[in-house]
Formats: C-alpha cells, sequence, structure tokens
C-alpha cells in the first residue's frame, strides 16, 4: 500500500534516504510530468492534425513547415524522456531509485527534485562528461 502525502510535504535529509515517503513523493512527480508531456504531445498532435501545409504563399509554407519541424523535435525529445519516466518508475518499484547507478551512493535529494530521471550522482554526472569533453576532443 502506497503511503499517504499531505499536499506540503516535501523530502528532506533527516529521513531515512528514501523511505516509503519519499519514493511515493518522486513517484507522484514523475506521474505528475509524464501526464503534463503526454497533455501536451496531445495538443501537438491535435494542431498539426487542423493546420493545413496547404498555404498560398511560399513564404508562409516554409515558415509553416519549419514550425512543424521545430515542434516534432520537440515531442520527440518530450518522448525519449517519457521513456526515461519510466525507467525511473521501474526503478522506484524495484527499490532502486535515488542510488547512483555508478557508485551505488544515495544521490542527492536536491539534485533529484531538479532532474527527477537521474541516474547518477552530481560527483559521477561530472566525472561523465569530463570523460565525455576528453575523448570528443581526441
Amino acid at each position: 500500500m502506497k503511503p499517504l502525502l499531505s499536499p506540503d510535504y516535501r523530502p528532506h535529509d533527516k529521513e531515512d534516504f528514501m523511505n516509503p515517503m519519499q519514493q511515493e513523493y518522486f513517484r507522484q512527480k514523475l506521474l505528475a510530468w509524464k501526464q503534463e508531456l503526454l497533455r501536451e504531445s496531445g495538443e501537438t498532435l491535435n494542431h498539426l492534425q487542423e493546420e493545413s501545409l496547404s498555404e498560398p504563399d511560399v513564404t508562409d509554407r516554409a515558415t509553416l513547415e519549419t514550425d512543424r519541424a521545430l515542434e516534432l523535435r520537440t515531442r520527440d525529445r518530450e518522448r525519449k524522456l517519457i521513456s526515461k519516466i519510466d525507467e525511473a518508475l521501474r526503478r522506484i518499484e524495484e527499490g532502486t531509485y535515488g542510488f547512483c547507478e555508478e557508485t551505488g551512493e544515495p544521490i542527492s535529494l536536491k539534485r533529484l527534485e531538479a532532474r527527477p530521471i537521474a541516474t547518477l550522482s552530481l560527483e559521477a554526472q561530472e566525472r561523465h562528461e569530463r570523460m565525455e569533453r576528453t575523448h570528443r576532443d581526441d
């Protein structure tokens, strides 16, 4: 059974890390984020279906096509984000959410608040990005 959260609940460092309340808090946060992305996606689909590419003016048509391409790229990024949200929800169910995939150490609550799909601690993420930059420059 999922714990009942008060609307003003926020995880804090004085609690046991990833206790049932914190897990439920992040589960609800992830689900709300996913719902928002799905709602926006539906709006985009409706907008694209209503829009007509049969603009008589070439410039207007080009602008419309550019806008459409940008919207589709944004939706593709959001589709990938939804899959990361689903992965985070799966980690909550498995009991591995909030722990760095690289070190096994807890990811800070501040980082999880800012990026609830984070899989690496800040230190591991910075190390990962430094390695990427180093190898990219080769």
